[in-house]
């Protein structure tokens, strides 16, 4: 029997509600025998019914009917929901009134007109150094003819991937990652391959095994406040993975957008290996995503390659934004910026953390994100349907999985997008929601 005849009657039993959301389908060795079916050809059934966005596999636990068609959380974008706790837009009060003064300077007539002319992936020399403060920490400072523009921290990374990977290749990653670095490798055409993680992060030895496997031709990690896991990796491991990197040859991404919400930081990986790294970072998180700007730090070896991906993907940052940032970075804007949302993270979590009490929680102090390993007998996808119906948005754990057959059972809450008070009270009936059942008003 043809594997595609059987999961179109298993779709059939989903869409008729035979099968209800959150209904674990048997073993696939008791599928096949039920159906009288080759273990292979029950294997091929439930990847088809994966690949059709019908069930998910979570590791340890078995395979489930989805709570509904699930949503491309490649890409997030503002949703409808009365709380939004998908993003995660940090934004304090007191950043308003210094942005407006530092862009008044842009209303003087012969400073727009330099403004609204083209400006190349390079920039100024004067943004470019300035940039170089802006990212400089724990001694480590980049050279600032290294420094180059694109008009968002995600136009960056792309570059990056463009620049080192080509159609076909491989690009190590964690095994639970930026959802955006998925969609840009699938754009590019390049194989993801996750990459295993334990307490302290990315695992060298897990990067050495994939290589070995077969060549990767870069790798791509989030060393400080991992977006979902908010895990910092610490000194030792920086170390070992520059060594492993540069030994095998594998040029690193580093993604050092959420960096500056870290009390101490430390180095970047750039700073461990400056002749393979590539940095990204932007002031999306830093300053406000309307009005942004990305860097992309790029070793001499590979600054070339860089540039032309970012004029090619026409990715240049544009120079009114470039000539806004440049005030704000020289006056002090972004630090002081940076400063108060460090602050408002830390309130956050605290709260967070009171709320949530007695569940299993993965975040860190200053993380404006927090993992949660949602308690039996609740599942990812119909715990995110149940927080829908209640006006919050949330984002679950398979979003970020790279291996589509092992989503964890988890959700991600972006806490920094709503006020304090309406964070706390979305954060407490997700509590309550949590300590509930999963009863049919919960998941439809």
């Amino acid at each position: 029997m043809d594997f595609r005849t059987v999961a179109d009657a298993v779709a059939a039993d989903i869409a008729s509600g035979r099968l209800r959301p959150g209904d674990r389908l048997p073993t696939q060795r008791d599928f096949a025998r039920a159906h009288g079916i080759a273990n292979s050809t029950a294997t091929r059934v439930y990847a088809e019914l994966t690949r059709r966005g019908l069930v998910v596999g979570e590791v340890g636990r078995g395979t489930y009917v989805r709570a509904a068609t699930p949503r491309p959380f490649a890409l997030a974008e503002p949703t409808t929901a009365a709380v939004d706790l998908e993003l995660s837009v940090p934004a304090v009060p007191e950043q308003f009134p210094l942005l407006a003064d530092g862009m008044s300077r842009m209303l003087r007539p012969d400073v727009l007109r330099d403004a609204l002319r083209p400006v190349g992936a390079a920039g100024t020399p004067e943004a470019r150094e300035a940039a170089a403060g802006v990212l400089a920490r724990a001694g480590w400072a980049p050279e600032p003819d290294r420094v180059l523009f694109t008009g968002t921290g995600r136009q960056a990374l792309a570059a990056a991937v463009a620049a080192l990977v080509p159609p076909g290749g491989r690009l190590g990653v964690e095994d639970l990652t930026y959802p955006a670095a998925r969609a840009i490798a699938t754009r590019v055409g390049a194989t993801l391959v996750p990459l295993g993680m334990d307490t302290e992060g990315l695992r060298p030895d897990a990067l050495a095994e994939a290589h070995r496997s077969a060549r990767l031709h870069a790798v791509y990690v989030q060393p400080t406040l991992h977006n979902p896991l908010s895990v910092t990796l610490p000194y030792q491991r920086r170390l070992e993975l520059a060594q492993v990197t540069g030994t095998l040859g594998i040029p690193i991404i580093e993604d050092a957008v959420w960096s500056h919400l870290a009390t101490d930081p430390g180095p970047p990986l750039a700073a461990f290996a400056p002749h393979h790294t590539v940095l990204i970072d932007s002031l999306s998180k830093r300053v406000a995503p309307g009005l942004t700007l990305g860097f992309a730090v790029a070793p001499a070896s590979g600054a070339d390659a860089v540039a032309h991906a970012i004029r090619s993907g026409a990715w240049t940052a544009p120079r009114f934004a470039l000539e806004t940032a440049l005030g704000w970075m020289r006056d002090g804007t972004v630090r002081s910026i940076e400063a108060a949302k460090r602050t408002d993270a830390r309130a956050r979590q605290a709260a967070v953390a009171d709320l949530l009490a007695g569940f299993r929680i993965r975040t860190a102090p200053e993380a404006s994100m927090c993992w949660w390993d949602l308690p039996e007998p609740w599942r990812a996808d119909t715990f995110v349907a149940a927080a829908a119906r209640r006006g919050i948005a949330v984002t679950p754990g398979a979003a970020f999985a790279v291996r589509a057959t092992a989503a964890p059972n988890a959700v991600r809450l972006g806490l920094a997008s709503p006020p304090p008070d309406v964070l706390a009270r979305a954060v407490a009936t997700l509590a309550a929601l949590a300590r509930s059942a999963p009863d049919d008003e919960a998941i439809g």
